[in-house]
């Protein structure tokens, strides 16, 4: 119950995105920059330091020492040819990660609204299909070491907050309801939640240590692919390059305090 509220918490994180963009006159980019570069760190840090090793630590005990670490090393780069593959099949123009600023739309006297609205629907889909697999890494996650859950999930939500707005706000522009808006926006998230329960059911029966060290080495993967290829280009464009650095650095060294404080 609480890898699943979590993994609620985090997918639902869109509705603060759309929230923002729908009571704010102008996006605060800079906010955008330093939270994105700072999930971003937290994501890349707890990967690399502590994911992939614990990962390798239960391969290499079911496995032993060589055949455990190919396996583990294996499985994070499959974590990041899944979301590649997925990030390939959705248009450019879908992409939840695309920048979408409000006061973008508002100065446009001649949107089409029709094609507004169905960019979007699409991004809400885009968003759905995206966040299945992050649902899952925050779910498994949460269930191998508890300690770490909390983190992954503040980073994986503020993550998802621009996606929130890349719905809403051309939504808004579209149809004029706030309502409508915010609403496709949240349903986008729950597709998280949805992930994590149905990939959860699909592994259960074969739940044992290989299983979930391979699934904890490809959530690794996922998470550092996520970050370098979306986190940080989107915190870049949103703001300042050096502002997305110093939140990407604060990240880890939050994330490297919260784990210390655990030993």
């Amino acid at each position: 119950m609480l890898a699943f509220g979590l993994t609620l918490f985090a997918g639902l994180s869109t509705g603060i995105g759309s929230l923002l963009s729908l009571l704010t006159k102008k996006t605060n980019t800079k906010f955008l920059a330093i939270s994105l570069g700072f999930s971003a760190g937290v994501m890349i840090y707890v990967s690399m330091v502590e994911i992939f090793f614990k990962a390798r630590e239960s391969l290499i005990g079911e496995h032993g020492k060589k055949l455990g670490s190919w396996i583990t090393v294996i499985a994070f780069f499959l974590g990041m040819f899944i979301i590649a593959i997925i990030d390939k099949l959705i248009p450019e123009k879908e992409n939840p990660h695309e920048i979408h600023k409000k006061e973008d739309f508002s100065k446009n006297k001649t949107l089409d609204k029709s094609k507004l609205l169905k960019t979007g629907m699409f991004t809400a889909l885009a968003i759905g299909i995206h966040n299945f697999p992050e649902g899952l890494a925050t779910f498994i996650s949460a269930l191998q070491e508890p300690k770490l859950a909390i983190p992954i999930t503040v980073a994986i939500a503020i993550h998802n907050i621009p996606e929130g707005i890349a719905v809403s706000v051309p939504v808004y522009y579209a149809t004029g309801n706030k309502k409508k808006a915010f609403f496709y926006s949240f349903i986008s998230g729950l597709s998280e939640p949805i992930g994590a329960l149905i990939g959860y059911l699909i592994l259960r029966p074969f739940l044992n240590e290989s299983i979930f060290g391979i699934v904890f080495a490809s959530v690794a993967g996922i998470m550092v692919f996520i970050s370098v290829d979306e986190l940080l280009p989107s915190a870049r464009e949103y703001g300042e390059h050096h502002l997305s650095i110093y939140g990407m650095v604060s990240g880890m060294i939050i994330m490297a305090l919260s784990l210390l404080l655990f030993i």
